[in-house]
């Protein structure tokens, strides 16, 4: 058997009521060879066209006989044994559930002490490599460094802007002293731009094998993807409903395993299969789909990556998993349930093990919450028109179990009233279970930290940084549930995770920003825009400035700009600017 009765919670079920045993062969229908040779029985003539019909008929018969056909609504259908849900772990956090995490530590989980201390070792490297023959060169990165280089990237995903530069400006509009604070301007486009998540002597090796067998496409964002996906499945537990669906990641980088996805929001990008927690959308697994790899079974993409997906420990037995039709298949849900899997999920009719039977099918004009179901074996194929028709796969739903859904109709007069429709309940647990990807790459989009890049990995970078930071969050919220203390909204965890890598990053070596206004001006100068201004007169770079007109202006022995504009300055009076101070050092 496929099952044991361990595995279910009806423990009087048997195999045969579940319809998992081989069924018996029918018996072939027979007909005597006549023993004079006949044109009909003759190995050099076809067959006659009523020869054919008399199999076709013969076949219909059989088929009726098997009772292929869809059955309606009226018709009991047996339901099923539920699964007995047994986790190996249990489920929710992986943590000390007395302790108090704050964010900085449950963020820590996944960009851990090993995870920093990779990213500063190969951006080091690359970054040594690329700075060789510069007039400038390359100051190392420290821990505290990298740190301060994710607290930027999280909090440019809180306070978007259009340009990266424009988080140090200090004009009016863009009066930002906090990301001066934590790093100059400079030093955190020098780590952005030689930022790497594996070795460069690893990188070129595997570009020595591009074209054969052995090439890796995500070299580049090797090891940190590996540490990442062990830490998310590591520290939570999925409860029993899980769910599969695609994910794009935006990019318009110039890379071959690029895809497009005509249904998607974001149509163009990096896909990536994505097994989540149907109650709360932490991210358990997922891959970065590259095109075909290693040998395929030859069941499809969609098999293979459910497949793939469940590969993770700690999993357990009694699951339930809701798919769509890109990965539904009677062969996969099959073998799902030799795994101890449950299944359900939206169908396509074209799918090999698909009933082709018509018999008892929907007519043309069919009224709305019209049903139709066939069950083979364990598995129930069921038909509900809504708006338009619905056809859904499961191993562990029942036809119909009495329930009822409000749509609005016309009525014979033509005015539309609230009716209550009948719904299969397979289709009403899969709206209600299937949006696990869809919360995660919601909760994600809220604040994503995506930048513009030409490298492709910097923007899978960029996204896991977000995954890390959303099932972080995540883990915060089951924690606090556990422990009945109030939760922080997405907003306030990002915010104080902000302020704690701020605190255990790098400082700026010069003093941090301040706005200087004197008594008399309104304009407030930021100490971060010494010798960045450009004087106006010669246009070249000046720490000076007059205090009064607020102009920037050089005043050296070289130059002396100061004197040269308020000489041919019409609109301000020279005498008010002598008597005041003549200038101001930032």
């Amino acid at each position: 058997p496929l099952l044991s009765q361990e595995d279910f919670t009806d423990e009087d079920s048997s195999d045969e009521e579940w319809g998992i045993q081989p069924t018996k062969r029918r018996a072939s229908r027979k007909r005597p060879r006549s023993v004079t040779a006949s044109p009909v029985s003759s190995p050099l003539k076809s067959p006659s066209k009523k020869w054919e019909r008399k199999r076709r008929s013969v076949r219909k018969e059989e088929n009726e006989a098997d009772g292929d056909r869809w059955c309606d609504i009226d018709e009991e259908d047996v339901e099923p044994p539920q699964p007995r849900f047994r986790p190996d772990r249990e489920v929710g956090p992986q943590l000390n559930r007395t302790a108090n995490y704050t964010p900085l530590e449950l963020f820590q989980l996944f960009f851990s002490v090993t995870v920093i201390n990779t990213l500063v070792k190969n951006t080091n490297a690359y970054g040594k490599k690329k700075y060789q023959g510069h007039k400038e060169s390359w100051v190392p990165v420290t821990a505290a460094d990298m740190y301060s280089f994710v607290c930027l990237v999280l909090y440019m995903g809180i306070a978007p802007l259009k340009t990266l530069k424009d988080f140090w400006r200090g004009s009016k509009l863009f009066s930002l002293p906090f990301p001066a604070s934590v790093m100059p301007c400079r030093r955190f486009l020098a780590i952005s731009r030689s930022l790497h998540m594996n070795d460069p002597a690893v990188e070129a090796a595997n570009d020595q094998k591009k074209g054969t067998s052995g090439y890796d496409r995500l070299c580049k964002i090797k090891p940190l993807y590996g540490q990442i996906l062990e830490a998310s499945y590591t520290f939570f537990h999925p409860h029993q409903h899980i769910s599969i669906d695609e994910r794009m990641v935006a990019s318009k980088a110039r890379i071959g395993f690029k895809q497009y996805i005509k249904s998607k929001p974001t149509k163009w990008g990096f896909k990536l299969f994505v097994l989540a927690d149907s109650s709360c959308g932490y991210t358990l697994n997922f891959f970065v789909y590259v095109g075909r790899e290693g040998e395929p079974t030859g069941k499809g993409v969609g098999y293979d990556a459910v497949m793939r997906l469940l590969e993770i420990p700690f999993l357990g037995k009694g699951y339930k998993l809701y798919v769509d039709n890109f990965y539904t298949s009677p062969t996969l849900f099959l073998d799902l349930l030799q795994r101890k899997i449950w299944a359900c999920g939206t169908v396509r009719s074209n799918i090999a093990g698909y009933p082709k039977t018509k018999r008892n099918d929907m007519p043309v004009k069919t009224p709305r919450g019209t049903i139709r179901w066939i069950r083979k074996g364990g598995l129930l194929f069921v038909k509900w028109l809504d708006t338009r028709g619905v056809t859904m796969c499961s191993t562990l739903h029942k036809a119909y179990s009495n329930d009822m859904v409000k749509r609005k109709v016309k009525d014979a007069d033509g005015q539309w009233t609230v009716k209550e429709v009948p719904v299969p309940g397979c289709i009403k647990d899969y709206n209600q279970h299937m949006g696990g990807v869809d919360l995660s790459d919601a909760l994600i989009s809220y604040y994503n930290v995506l930048h513009k890049t030409q490298k492709w990995y910097k923007t899978l970078f960029y996204h896991f940084v977000d995954i890390a930071t959303v099932n972080a969050f995540i883990l915060h919220k089951g924690m606090c549930k556990l422990q009945n203390r109030p939760v922080l909204t997405q907003k306030n965890f990002r915010e104080q995770l902000i302020l704690s890598l701020a605190e255990i990053g790098s400082t700026p070596r010069r003093s941090a920003p301040q706005n200087f206004m004197l008594p008399a001006s309104p304009f407030k100068v930021d100490r971060a825009t010494a010798g960045r201004r450009a004087c106006v007169v010669c246009k070249r770079k000046s720490p000076v400035y007059c205090s009064t007109c607020q102009k920037t202006l050089c005043f050296t022995s070289f130059r002396n700009c100061y004197s040269e504009w308020h000489r041919v300055a019409s609109f301000m009076d020279s005498q008010q600017c002598v008597a005041s101070l003549p200038f101001t050092a930032v």
